[in-house]
C-alpha cells in the first residue's frame, strides 16, 4: 500500500472508530425495544416518552443554562487573563500569575472539585455566601476552570498578532480603549469564540466537579445520567442523545454556512 493510501485508510478508520458509536446510539433511539441497545423495529415512542420525562428534561435544560452562563463568564475572565499575559510585559508575580491561571489545565478534576467544595463551605461559614450548593456554585466552578482554557487560546492568538497595529493606531491619535475596541478585540474574536465553545462543551460534559459542588437543586444532565446507571438506562436517553447530536449538527452546519459566506 502506498504511503498516501495508508494515511487515508488510517484516517477513515479513526473517523469510523469515533463516529460509529454515535451513529449506533442515534439509530437505537428509533428502536421500539425497551432494552436501550437492542433493535426491536422502527418506532418514535421513546421521543414521546422523553417529552413526558420532566425530570430528565429539567436536568438537560439546567445543564444548558449553566453551560451557556459559565461559558460567557469564562470568556470574560479568561479573555482578560490571556490579554494580560500576552500584552503586559514582565511584571512582578507574572510567573505565579500564569501558573495559577493555568493550574486547572493540569490538576485532576477530583482535586479541583474537592478544593472548590472546601472553598464554598469555608465562604459560607465566614460570610454566609454562597448559601448552600446548587446550580450557582456549579456555574462558578465551571466558569473557573473554563477560563483557563480561554486564557490559553487568547494568549496564543495575541502572540501571533502584530502589536504594531495597536501601536500605529495609538500613534494616529486613538486612545488605548479605542485601539483595543477597534484593533485588539477583533484580533481576539476567533479565540474568544473558540474559547466559548470549548468552555460550553466542558461544562455540558462535566460530572466530576459538578458532583462535588452541586446540591439537591443542582442536578445536571451528566449527574442525572450517572445516577440512572444504578438502575439501568432507558431508551429515552438514546432519544435525548439523538436530539443533542441533531442540535450540534445544525449548529455546525450554520457555522460552515456563515464561514462560506464570509470567504465568498
Amino acid at each position: 500500500m502506498k504511503p498516501g493510501g495508508f494515511v487515508r485508510a488510517a484516517m477513515w478508520a479513526g473517523f469510523l472508530f469515533l463516529w460509529l458509536p454515535i451513529l449506533l446510539l442515534v439509530g437505537f433511539a428509533f428502536s421500539a425495544d425497551r432494552i436501550p441497545f437492542q433493535w426491536g423495529g422502527f418506532s418514535l415512542r421513546w421521543f414521546g416518552a422523553l417529552a413526558a420525562n420532566e425530570k430528565l428534561l429539567a436536568a438537560a435544560w439546567l445543564s444548558l443554562r449553566i453551560a451557556a452562563a459559565s461559558a460567557c463568564l469564562a470568556v470574560l475572565l479568561g479573555g482578560g487573563i490571556g490579554f494580560v499575559l500576552a500584552r503586559f510585559g514582565p511584571f512582578r508575580g507574572r510567573a505565579m500569575f500564569g501558573a495559577l491561571a493555568g493550574a486547572p489545565l493540569v490538576l485532576p478534576e477530583v482535586v479541583i472539585g474537592l478544593c472548590l467544595l472546601l472553598l464554598f463551605v469555608a465562604m459560607e461559614g465566614l460570610i454566609g455566601w454562597p448559601s448552600g450548593r446548587g446550580a450557582f456554585t456549579i456555574l462558578l466552578a465551571h466558569a473557573g476552570f473554563g477560563a483557563a482554557y480561554v486564557a490559553v487560546l487568547v494568549q496564543a492568538r495575541l502572540a501571533e498578532a502584530e502589536r504594531s497595529l495597536e501601536e500605529a493606531a495609538m500613534d494616529l491619535g486613538a486612545t488605548p480603549l479605542v485601539a483595543f475596541r477597534s484593533i485588539t478585540l477583533p484580533l481576539m474574536a476567533p479565540a474568544l469564540m473558540a474559547g466559548w465553545l470549548l468552555a460550553f462543551t466542558l461544562s455540558l460534559d462535566d460530572v466530576v466537579i459538578a458532583s462535588f459542588v452541586s446540591g439537591p437543586a443542582g442536578t445536571t444532565l451528566p449527574i442525572a445520567l450517572f445516577s440512572m446507571l444504578r438502575l439501568g438506562l432507558t431508551p429515552e436517553v438514546n432519544a435525548l442523545a439523538a436530539l443533542v447530536v441533531l442540535g450540534v449538527g445544525a449548529m455546525l452546519g450554520v457555522a460552515l454556512w456563515l464561514l462560506g459566506r464570509r470567504r465568498a
